[in-house]
């Protein structure tokens, strides 16, 4: 895929993320480890 990118300071981002199983708890069980995972790949 190729996603078109805004660089502007102070811009906000959204995105999606889905499973294959969407019975399964993963996301908002585990939902500190994917916050944190987007504060570190995250640009300053």
């Amino acid at each position: 895929m190729e996603y078109r990118r805004s660089r502007q300071a102070g811009g906000t981002y959204f995105f999606t993320v889905n499973l294959a199983e969407c019975s399964r708890t993963l996301l908002t069980d585990r939902i500190a480890d994917l916050r944190n995972a987007v504060r570190v790949v995250k640009p300053a």
